[in-house]
């Protein structure tokens, strides 16, 4: 069977790449999505497209719009979400896709550690998987797989 998923969350590991490898080696039927994880260019891209801003909020407010229309196309055709909370930072964002995915009727993915159990409870309980490692994921997303 085939799938398409979106993948969100944290940007400075590698768990998207291990993700990738995973279904390649797999020889899984995945189609993978996701943000733009350069953040110099989707952070920008509201003053790039749209002209340069002295206030920052305006700056960001017009790059998270552009932004919003190509992830909010791209989580909507997604079968499957996997939301990964990194260590660093307050990752809004995520949490924020994870939300949206939820409101959809599109299953999640949770991805985080162990320590971060109780500050991501309700985003767990929605989860229909928590997963600690990029390797429990693969592994899942070998499972659904199966024919």
């Amino acid at each position: 069977m085939a799938y398409t998923i979106y993948l969100s969350g944290e940007t400075h590991t590698d768990w998207r790449d291990q993700i990738l490898q995973g279904i390649e080696n797999n020889d899984l039927d995945i189609e993978v999505l996701g943000p733009i994880t350069d953040l110099n260019i989707s952070e920008n891209i509201g003053s790039e497209i749209l002209g340069p801003e002295e206030n920052n909020f305006w700056r960001d407010h017009k790059s998270a719009k552009i932004n919003a229309l190509r992830n909010n196309h791209y989580l909507g055709q997604a079968d499957l979400v996997v939301v990964r909370f990194g260590e660093k930072y307050k990752q809004w964002e995520t949490a924020f896709d994870a939300g949206l995915a939820i409101g959809m009727g599109i299953p999640i993915v949770v991805m985080h550690d162990p320590e971060q159990t109780h500050a991501l409870k309700e985003i767990d309980a929605a989860a229909l998987a928590v997963t600690q490692d990029s390797l429990q994921v693969i592994e899942i997303l070998k499972y659904i797989s199966q024919q």
